[in-house]
């Protein structure tokens, strides 16, 4: 399986950015995927989650209200709309797959490289 970001930048605070993840592999449409970010000198912390029909979504409770998870199982890729964002958003962020929900909320087994977010005051 492999997990290509894009999407990233620098905006000021209160504006917007898309993420994406195309995915591919093996029965990728299938399966839940996540976004997970890390700020410099921190973990990395899960952001959101949504099932492989994209009917069931789920978010941290920092980005709840702000950020919304979607993904197209034709393509297959996986976006992160990101509105009202804050300095405190700024990190490096990962898009993550995994075989089973509970697993891709905390410990994923496929991830991207990465795409860097700075949110500037």
């Amino acid at each position: 399986v492999d997990l290509v970001e894009s999407g990233g930048g620098l905006v000021q605070t209160g504006g917007s950015l898309r993420l994406s993840c195309a995915a591919s592999g093996r029965i990728v449409g299938a399966y839940p995927m996540a976004w997970f970010r890390q700020a410099p000198g921190k973990e990395r912390e899960f952001v959101a989650a949504i099932k492989w029909s994209g009917g069931s979504t789920t978010y941290a409770d920092s980005v709840k209200g702000r950020f919304t998870i979607v993904r197209d199982n034709s393509k297959p890729t996986m976006y992160l709309q990101m509105n009202s964002l804050k300095p405190e958003d700024t990190a490096v962020y990962y898009c993550a797959l995994s075989t089973v929900w509970s697993r891709v909320l905390k410990s994923p087994d496929y991830w991207g490289q990465g795409t860097q977010v700075t949110v500037s005051s």
